[in-house]
């Protein structure tokens, strides 16, 4: 499906509107989505695409727990079970009173992965390199479309109380180097659960619902149907890029 001359000239448009961000040298720019949305296909497109431009990084910048999970629900005879203690536990720091200090303190440690990878993210870009991000921190909406996991109102004990208002700030401190740009996948229910059959459908429910919702603290967002062929998507998404890049000078232009 190719894309259509007024829908072009339309996201041409829009595109245009982009400016780069005063002070900064290179690109950043994030493409975020539920699973299944097609990140990682779309993703390698378009690192492909950038390398052959410029020096480019690929920074994952999630904390990939559920990787862990689904790994733990696939073990035979204790699998399940182990599966549904974790999943317990995980509903338990939404709740009002929070989870307990050791779960707490477990899922502190699990959020602070993705503040190693965001400075890890800015190193590189402090360098001279171009950034591609799958997945970016926010602050705006909790849970997990990249935002804090310890969310209780009124955390029970002073410890658990200190880590909630710890990992806020550290997300609001994360969430202030935005991107130049989001690339922002929807997809329906259905498409996902079709292409990520072994994960929960309720999780994957609530990520799809909490996508439209993430403002990424003001940074540009072209909202792309990930549910439309590849090849419509890539086009999409590369016009973006494309443009972003242009934006900035390359680095052997910078020296």
């Amino acid at each position: 499906m190719m894309l259509s001359s007024d829908h072009i000239k339309d996201f041409a448009m829009e595109i245009k509107k982009l400016r780069p961000i005063s002070g900064r040298k290179t690109a950043v720019i994030a493409v975020v989505g539920a699973d299944g949305s097609g990140k990682s296909t779309l993703g390698n497109y378009i690192l492909e695409q950038m390398q052959r431009d410029r020096p480019t990084r690929f920074c994952h910048l999630g904390k990939q727990t559920g990787n862990w999970g689904r790994f733990i629900a696939r073990m035979p005879f204790v699998g399940r079970k182990v599966d549904r203690k974790i999943l317990n536990k995980s509903a338990a720091t939404r709740s009002d009173k929070g989870a307990g200090g050791v779960t707490a303190f477990v899922v502190f440690v699990l959020s602070m992965r993705r503040v190693m990878r965001f400075l890890k993210m800015r190193f590189f870009h402090k360098q001279g390199y171009t950034i591609l991000t799958d997945r970016y921190p926010q602050a705006v909406i909790p849970g997990p479309m990249d935002g804090p996991s310890l969310v209780a109102r009124n955390p029970d004990g002073k410890f658990v109380s200190i880590l909630t208002r710890l990992e806020q700030k550290l997300y609001e401190w994360m969430a202030t180097f935005k991107p130049d740009v989001v690339i922002r996948l929807n997809v329906d229910l259905q498409t996902a659960v079709a292409r990520k059959p072994d994960h929960r459908y309720e999780s994957l429910a609530r990520k799809i619902k909490d996508v439209p919702l993430l403002t990424f603290n003001g940074a540009p967002i072209f909202d792309l149907d990930s549910s439309l062929p590849l090849s419509t998507v890539q086009q999409e998404a590369w016009l973006v890029v494309k443009h972003v890049l242009e934006m900035y000078p390359r680095y052997s232009e910078m020296r």
